[in-house]
């Protein structure tokens, strides 16, 4: 900015420079000299203005000796020339005033206060030079019984001064409004809905309340503000591809507590319950702790030296007697960038096969195909920080406020703000209820939904003309497709009401920015590449793509599911997405890697588990994944684990998987490594350790590291910064990354050379040059064309917020306590048919298989659909689920599966493991 365009406000009579984030007096003044210059009580940065206490009054004149005003400097705007005095008798008397009225309502000497000085009021008060007050309030808080019905928080409204934070932050930043104030002036009190218990409210435990709480009147299970802790350590979670900073604190070597950092870009100051406190797993009993070795069907715990090798013993043979080829791999979406990365490696370079997958395939694959084909990039066009310039959100298949809870919650405030929104999901999730437009198709059908809106949107001549001109090529055969397109049978197949899809299109392309969110329900699918190719389509036609606030954003469903991608961990991809058919990128990974790479094709998940059950693949290696649970079809995952000769899994847990394993090596969690992980917006961001390996576990890095050098391949002694230096010399959109410049903040890659990085792809042009507008035919499903008429609903799945994949971290923490059960959610129309009723117990089966589950009768779902989650292992609900495939990437179809419920008598019990039992039955 040069200087004549500077404007200028005065601080005690020194000018300073007006910033574009000094929207407010205290953050001008708290920018430049710090946080204690003016005293805050109600302010939080991280909630709207609200200049209710007034104890961060300031004088304003409007020039130097003209007369004052004292205004609340939180949520009055800085202007040009103003001049601010911070600090005089006045306005010393005043705060002193104010403070000395709000501890008429607090105790002077509370547990907070006398063990770590951390309480907000007492710091203020103390800073003022208030000791005692001058006033009496007969109706003070005293003798509030403490509420400890929360998991997680605890309600001692004692020390409570009606400051209103808590409601704020429940309402501004979670928008879940269960907190309130109830009655007036004296008898004034925090309460939840309806009068409830704290933990019987409808509370989400997102924990914004004891974040913001100034003294300690909610505060966490885990560790109140007064607890005094050694240290604390900023990391990143590990749960999903929101990627959200956390604070971990650190006593006596444990961590005892998990909060947000004061700078944070992700998350803004906020976390779900699995962030801020579904931590415990990490040091429970349940842990592994030393490697084993299965024998005559039993587990023996073996040094690490001895079960390395074993390993080599068993994998020499296999590629002995059948070559490389019949060895794969499997990574983990919830190890580090560099743990991926040396994993692929040694898959590749010590092994010598491109038999190496992770759990891409069967959440994202198609989106990351499906988008190369048309942008040339396989990941997100844009930021979460674009969530706040968008005019219109569009979310299909994705339920963000319990998948992707922080995400989810900012689109949430944004619709309460009044942007409009359009859900396309068969579910009517808490975000659909939002909706201005829920279209509530059939499962199966999302390419019949998108070609009514691309047809609407061509036949009221809503395309930007110009970007489809200059910015796209196949618009002519595009446009013979949509002019040919039957749009009542689309609607009819659909099950949707056509003018209501007709309004959601025009309402998108007519937006200012329009915004487009997917997840599992858009790639889950026969033709989930095909639909995410749609919606890229549907951007480019409307111009939403390379801007702020629009773009085509896939919600990844792990934590480092794009990191894993990113590094290699595809069969026909290598690290950088290099194609490794190729015969000149097989010779740069040669001359990387110092070994001949492989130039056969790779197999994918399932075509490994049908090569395996064919003894194709004999020794399969799996690290953090548990496939027995989470994959479709779980009878023919364990047949095909029984069929080979060597399985080895890395785990922090006996996960179902694990237990058909001949080697288990016991591997670390996020919190006791260090590393990158790489979340939904292409954000690398630093992994810290904070807390040492458990006694008998290794970090995974270095179990792939030893067991490399343990095959004879010169891999050096696993360092996570010397990984990471390899990886930016290796991928181009790495190229600038260092542990250094990542800083607190992270990077979105690609990041050049000299460290800028990318908030927003193709913005003047795709990396195919021209984006490629596709067109395709809706096709029903096979699962419904063959076995819809002998089990007549469709079943789908998903998560719920409490929990996160197959449980494995979260069945070991107090989240049990709120939810421990997958429940069968049926139509009240079906579920009449068959007798159902609230809390029965019903049988649900297909073609593959059977689990008992308890009933909820609810229209959250349409008639003809189920809907359940697969958390548990109890019910293992995968034994139901089907062969189903994307088209392109074989992406499991779990989004469709036809199947019958039936109401049972009594409730499935059983003595072993689900796994076990099947495994049993597909022995015999």
């Amino acid at each position: 900015m040069s200087a004549e365009k500077r404007k200028v406000a005065y601080i005690d009579g020194k000018p300073y420079e007006i910033g574009p984030n000094h929207t407010s007096i205290l953050k001008f003044v708290k920018s430049y000299l710090g946080e204690k210059k003016v005293p805050t009580l109600c302010d939080d940065p991280n909630l709207a203005p609200y200049g209710a206490c007034r104890v961060c009054s300031v004088e304003v004149a409007l020039e130097k000796d003209g007369p004052t005003k004292v205004v609340a400097s939180c949520h009055t705007p800085v202007g040009e020339n103003q001049h601010i005095f911070t600090s005089n008798d006045g306005l010393q008397n005043l705060r002193k005033n104010i403070v000395e009225l709000v501890l008429t309502d607090h105790p002077m000497n509370c547990d907070t206060c006398e063990v770590d000085k951390n309480c907000e009021l007492q710091t203020v008060a103390n800073d003022l030079g208030i000791s005692d007050h001058r006033y009496n309030n007969p109706k003070q808080h005293k003798g509030t019984p403490k509420d400890t019905s929360h998991s997680y928080m605890r309600m001692n409204l004692d020390n409570c001064i009606n400051c209103g934070r808590c409601v704020r932050a429940c309402d501004e930043i979670q928008g879940s409004f269960v907190l309130t104030m109830s009655g007036r002036g004296f008898e004034s009190r925090i309460t939840t809905d309806n009068d409830m218990l704290f933990g019987d409210s409808s509370c989400v435990s997102c924990g914004a309340c004891a974040h913001t709480c100034p003294t300690d009147a909610i505060s966490d299970v885990f560790q109140s503000k007064s607890v005094k802790v050694d240290k604390k350590v900023r990391t990143t979670c590990s749960y999903c591809g929101v990627g959200c900073n956390l604070e971990t604190s650190v006593k006596d070597g444990k961590v005892v507590a998990i909060d947000t950092p004061k700078e944070t870009e992700v998350n803004a100051g906020h976390t779900c319950i699995k962030g801020r406190y579904a931590f415990g797993f990490y040091d429970h009993p349940d842990r592994l702790r030393s490697p084993l070795i299965k024998r005559n069907g039993k587990f023996e715990e073996v040094s690490w030296d001895d079960a390395y090798e074993y390993i080599k013993q068993k994998l020499e043979k296999i590629k002995n007697e059948s070559g490389p080829d019949a060895i794969a791999g499997i990574s983990s979406a919830r190890c580090t960038n560099e743990e991926n990365y040396v994993f692929q490696k040694m898959i590749r370079a010590a092994i010598g096969t491109n038999n190496i997958d992770c759990c891409a395939r069967i959440c994202h694959s198609p989106t990351a195909w499906g988008m190369q084909q048309t942008f040339g990039t396989g990941a997100a066009t844009n930021s979460t920080e674009d969530i706040y310039h968008a005019d219109l959100f569009l979310i299909i298949g994705a339920n963000p406020t319990n998948a992707h809870p922080v995400t989810g919650a900012k689109i949430k405030q944004q619709v309460m703000k009044g942007k409009k929104l359009i859900v396309l999901d068969p579910i009517t999730t808490d975000i659909a209820k939002l909706a201005d437009y829920h279209i509530r198709l059939r499962p199966g059908t999302n390419v019949a939904v998108l070609n009514m809106m691309l047809y609407y949107i061509v036949k009221g001549n809503l395309l930007n003309k110009d970007f489809v001109e200059n910015r796209t090529e196949g618009f002519d055969e595009f446009l013979n497709h949509i002019n040919g397109l039957d749009i009542d049978h689309l609607a009819s197949v659909a099950g949707v009401d056509k003018q209501l899809v007709k309004e959601a299109a025009i309402a998108y392309a007519t937006a200012k920015n329009s915004m487009e969110f997917h997840g599992l329900g858009v790639t889950e699918h026969e033709q989930g590449s095909k639909t995410v190719m749609l919606i890229a389509d549907l951007a480019m036609i409307t111009g939403n793509i390379g801007r702020r606030g629009v773009g085509v954003n896939p919600l990844r469903g792990q934590n480092n599911v794009q990191g894993a991608a990113d590094m290699g961990c595809q069969p026909h991809q290598g690290a950088g997405y290099f194609p490794v058919a190729d015969k000149k990128i097989q010779d740069f990974y040669t001359e990387k890697y110092g070994a001949v790479h492989p130039t056969k094709a790779g197999l994918k998940i399932p075509e490994i588990f049908d090569a395996a059950i064919n003894k194709e693949v004999k020794g399969l290696w799996i690290i953090g994944e548990d496939i027995v649970q989470t994959d479709p079809n779980s009878a023919h995952v364990i047949k095909a684990m029984e069929s080979l000769d060597l399985l080895v899994v890395q785990e922090i847990f006996m996960s179902e998987t694990a237990k058909l394993a001949d080697v288990v090596l016991p591997g670390t969690t996020f919190l006791e490594k260090d590393g990158t992980f790489t979340n939904t917006e292409r954000r690398v961001q630093r992994v810290n350790k904070a807390a040492e390996p458990l006694p008998g576990t290794k970090p995974d890095g270095v179990i792939v590291t030893e067991m490399m050098q343990k095959l004879g391949y010169d891999q050096p002694t696993y360092d996570a910064d010397q990984v990471l230096a390899e990886v930016a010399d290796v991928v181009p959109f790495f190229k600038g990354i260092t542990r250094e410049r990542l800083g607190k903040l992270g990077l979105q890659w690609p990041v050049k050379e000299d460290g800028t990085d990318t908030k927003i792809l193709h913005e003047k042009e795709f990396k195919l040059g021209k984006g490629r507008l596709k067109s395709f035919d809706w096709k029903e499903s096979t699962e419904i064309k063959n076995n819809i008429k002998e089990y007549p609903l469709i079943l789908t799945t998903s998560r719920v917020l409490q929990h996160y994949n197959a449980a494995t971290m979260t069945r070991r923490t107090k989240n049990l306590n709120i939810v421990d059960e997958d429940i069968l959610l049926v139509n009240p129309i079906d579920a009449k048919e068959r007798e159902l009723n609230n809390g029965d117990i019903a049988r649900l089966y297909s073609g593959r298989g059977e689990v008992s589950l308890k009933v909820e009768v609810t229209d959250k779902v349409k008639e003809g659909i189920v809907f359940t989650t697969f958390h548990f292992p109890e019910h293992m609900v995968n034994m139901v689920t089907g062969d189903g495939k994307d088209e392109e990437t074989k992406c499991a179809e779990y989004k469709v599966s036809a199947v019958q419920v039936q109401k049972i008598s009594n409730k499935f019990k059983t003595e072993i493991s689900p796994s076990e039992k099947q495994a049993e039955i597909v022995r015999n």
